[in-house]
C-alpha cells in the first residue's frame, strides 16, 4: 500500500469537510442519538467553522493517502489553539480519524508519527489528546503507543455530556525511531 500525508489549505475545504463528517458518522453514530451526532456535526464541521480552524496559525491538517485515496486526517493544535490550557509545551492531537474500511491498517501509526514529528520540530516536550472514555479500540491504541490516562474532560454531543480522558506523552527525539 502506497501512503502519502499531506498539509491541507483552504483549497481543501470540502474535502476536509466530507471526510470529517464520514469518519466522526462511522465511529459514533452507533453510540449516539441521530439528534445529538446532528447537532455536533453541524456545530464543529461546517464550511465557516472548518476554515476558521484552517487559518488558525497554530493548528495544522493533514490528510492521510492510501494508494491515492484519501483515507482519513489528523489535526494538530498548539499555543492558544489547543482545546484545554496545556501549556506552550504541549501539543494536542484534536483529531485523527481514518475511514473504516482503511482501519486496522497502519495508518493511525503514520498519524500519531506525524503529530509527533511536529511536535519535535516545534520544540514541544509533551503530546496529548482527548478520546471518549468508551472509545476503546482508540484508547488500547493510544495506549500501545505509549499515551498514558493523565485527567479528563467533559466533551459535548448535541446536549449529552460525555467524558473523554486526556491521554499523554513525553517527547524526546527517540520518539520518532520507535
Amino acid at each position: 500500500m502506497n501512503i502519502q500525508i499531506r498539509s491541507c489549505s483552504l483549497d481543501d475545504l470540502q474535502a476536509l469537510q466530507e471526510i470529517s463528517v464520514k469518519t466522526f458518522n462511522d465511529t459514533f453514530q452507533a453510540q449516539n442519538s441521530a439528534e445529538n451526532m446532528q447537532a455536533y456535526l453541524d456545530k464543529a464541521f461546517n464550511f465557516k467553522q472548518l476554515q476558521t480552524e484552517l487559518s488558525h496559525s497554530a493548528s495544522e491538517f493533514f490528510f492521510i493517502y492510501a494508494d491515492d485515496e484519501l483515507a482519513g486526517y489528523l489535526k494538530v493544535n498548539t499555543d492558544d489553539a489547543q482545546s484545554e490550557a496545556m501549556g506552550e509545551e504541549a501539543l494536542e492531537i484534536e483529531r485523527i480519524y481514518i475511514q473504516s474500511k482503511f482501519q486496522r491498517k497502519g495508518l493511525g501509526n503514520y498519524l500519531i508519527n506525524k503529530a509527533e514529528e511536529v511536535a519535535l520540530r516545534q520544540h514541544k516536550k509533551m503530546i496529548w489528546l482527548g478520546v471518549w472514555e468508551r472509545n476503546r479500540n482508540a484508547v488500547d491504541f493510544y495506549a500501545k503507543k505509549g499515551f498514558v490516562t493523565t485527567g479528563s474532560h467533559s466533551f459535548y454531543m448535541g446536549d449529552e455530556e460525555q467524558i473523554d480522558w486526556i491521554m499523554t506523552k513525553a517527547l524526546t527525539v527517540q520518539n520518532l525511531r520507535s
